[in-house]
């Protein structure tokens, strides 16, 4: 863990808020909205109900999730939590397309071989050969560490 760090990301605090106070908000109304519609029959208030409290896990999980800072180092990308997304010599290739499954303001790593998948909204999550960076951070800060880690992917590859 003594590693020289390249780059870290992680969210400002405007971004973390508002991303994290939209969900809240919609599971909030969701909430209201089941509450205070009797006529709409008993499914749907269900319906809206598990929504509405869904919406609110999903902000509290955000919330924690977003206090923490993804660290680009010579061997690997991981996050504060000392979590690996990614290792340098497992990664396939670096997209920032326009068209890639990617997050807002993020990047996708294709990875060689598989790994556990992990959710952790705003920020980061793996699902098989896939791990997606970004959601709410900043763009000006995710383009340098995905060109950093395509230009390790590329020293890599060249030997």
């Amino acid at each position: 863990m003594n590693e020289d760090i390249i780059a870290t990301v992680g969210a400002t605090g405007a971004r973390r808020g508002t991303g994290v106070g939209m969900l809240a908000l919609l599971g909030g109304l969701l909430l209201w909205m089941a509450a205070t519609q009797p006529a709409a029959g008993l499914a749907w208030q269900a319906f809206l109900g598990v929504l509405g409290a869904a919406a609110l896990w999903v902000a509290s999980r955000m919330w924690r999730d977003t206090a923490r800072r993804l660290i680009l180092t010579e061997h690997e990308l991981r996050d504060s939590t000392g979590t690996v997304l990614a290792r340098i010599d497992n990664i396939e290739k670096v997209d920032r397309s326009m068209f890639a499954m990617k997050p807002s303001n993020g990047f996708l790593i294709r990875l060689k071989t598989s790994g556990p998948r992990a959710w952790h909204p705003g920020i980061w999550w793996r699902m098989g050969r896939r791990v997606a960076v970004g959601g709410v951070t900043a763009g000006r800060d995710t383009k340098p560490l995905a060109d950093a880690l395509a230009l390790l992917v590329a020293q890599r590859e060249a030997g």
